[in-house]
């Protein structure tokens, strides 16, 4: 995360914790944007194919500093096949206490594949919410991992 010193307040810069002036939102470390991603099971890509963007609700693990998800023949495979750049998002909300925070993960998606790569996708128990199961797995490699986190008040 890039933050210069005029985004940022003083106190919070200094404690190692940027929080942006103009709105108020804390910038989440790498570590904590992982922890986070890896507490929730479904987020969303977002692919672009022929210059048409388009973003899906997906079922993901996270494995080490990557993101795993389950797919079949489609526009998501298809962004993957293509070697072409995907973002993807999570985020927690707590409407009572107006708070919440949001991860985003650029980078690059291939398709999983070699035996062994693929039990160790499989054995990542990726539950999927639609009726049937999916049959192939896409990783994305991150170039940039972002979080910010509203924080909390009553």
């Amino acid at each position: 995360m890039n933050t210069t010193p005029s985004d940022t307040t003083g106190a919070e810069a200094a404690a190692g914790q940027a929080v942006f002036e103009r709105t108020g939102l804390e910038v989440l470390s790498q570590d904590e944007c992982w922890r986070l991603a890896a507490g929730s099971t479904v987020g969303r890509l977002a692919v672009s194919i022929a210059n048409q963007p388009d973003i899906f609700p997906i079922n993901y693990a996270v494995d080490g500093k990557t993101i795993v998800i389950t797919t079949d023949a489609g526009t998501k495979l298809a962004a993957a096949l293509l070697g072409t750049a995907v973002a993807f998002e999570v985020d927690g909300l707590d409407a009572d206490r107006h708070t919440g925070w949001s991860i985003v993960v650029h980078g690059r998606a291939e398709e999983v594949s070699g035996v062994e790569e693929l039990l160790e996708a499989e054995d990542l128990g990726i539950k999927t919410w639609a009726n049937r199961d999916k049959s192939r797995f896409v990783r994305i490699h991150p170039t940039e991992v972002t979080g910010r986190r509203i924080p909390g008040h009553d």
